[in-house]
């Protein structure tokens, strides 16, 4: 006849072993940053020194922004030059304001794949920025003309790649495309020629970047992200006519009409975010 103590001592071995698998196999998948997600962000948006931007002129309507615009006289009508900022007043003696820097915020959803203490994934973003990129050229009428523009709204896919060595932490690297809204405008003090322009431009851009997230709640995760922002916006023109200005205006000399456009035709900025993300 087997004894009590013998009988709870099998069991329990027993109980050990199936228990054992069930065990190490908890241990072994660490759920931390598997599966998707959503969240959001917000930060601070920043222009880069694009210090050497001025403004293009086209006064033969062939396309090409390489002319110069002349008075009568033969002298360049914009010889007083130009400014990265948004004119103070008509003359450039007065100089400019600079670049704007501003919020950025918006939206995402996502979902990453774990393989050990690798993480892989992908996600969708809407973003808003609200820095604003200034240039500005002076004429010797004297008059000033500025351009304008801010990224109204874009939406992004990215992809991210990550490490974590454990604990709830990921370090990550990120990139992909973007397709965002331009906000182009255009501002001038001179009030005989007639101006025009084209509106806002849908633009492709890229992000790249990287950043990092912890874990401060079983489904919910907190962090700082850095993302390089470059969008295509060289579609924006401004072409001015006659309007009251007498025939001998410059802007009128080579063809009737002339074209202006930016000098540097991609829109860039940093970002610099905090983001959280819930987790399902």
């Amino acid at each position: 006849m087997t004894s009590p103590i013998k009988s709870t001592a099998v069991s329990l071995i027993a109980m050990a072993m199936l228990s054992t698998p069930a065990f190490a196999q908890t241990v072994k998948e660490d759920s931390d940053f598997d599966g998707v997600y959503i969240g959001g962000h917000v930060g601070y948006a920043a222009q880069p020194n694009d210090g050497g931007e001025r403004v293009l002129f086209d006064t033969t309507g062939d396309g090409n922004f390489n002319n110069v615009v002349r008075t009568t006289t033969g002298a360049d009508a914009f010889g007083p030059g130009f400014c990265r900022g948004r004119a103070n007043a008509n003359n450039a003696g007065a100089g400019c304001i600079t670049d704007q820097n501003g919020l950025d915020y918006g939206i995402r959803i996502g979902a990453d794949k774990r393989y050990g203490n690798f993480v892989l994934g992908a996600l969708i973003e809407g973003n808003r920025s609200e820095a604003k990129d200034f240039v500005s050229a002076f004429s010797s009428t004297p008059a000033n003309y500025t351009f304008t523009r801010e990224l109204d709204y874009a939406i992004s896919a990215r992809a991210r790649a990550g490490y974590t060595p454990g604990g709830g932490i990921l370090f990550y690297a990120t990139g992909g495309a973007s397709y965002g809204r331009i906000e182009n405008s255009f501002q001038t003090s001179n009030g005989a020629n007639a101006f025009a322009n084209n509106g806002n431009d849908w633009s492709w851009g890229y992000q790249a970047g990287g950043g990092a997230e912890a874990k401060i709640a079983r489904n919910m995760s907190i962090g700082m992200e850095y993302l390089y922002n470059s969008y295509t916006n060289d579609d924006f023109v401004v072409n001015v006519s006659r309007g009251t200005a007498p025939a001998t205006n410059p802007f009128l000399l080579a063809s009737g009409e002339t074209d202006m456009r930016r000098s540097d035709r991609s829109f860039n900025f940093h970002s610099l975010r905090v983001t959280t993300m819930f987790r399902f």
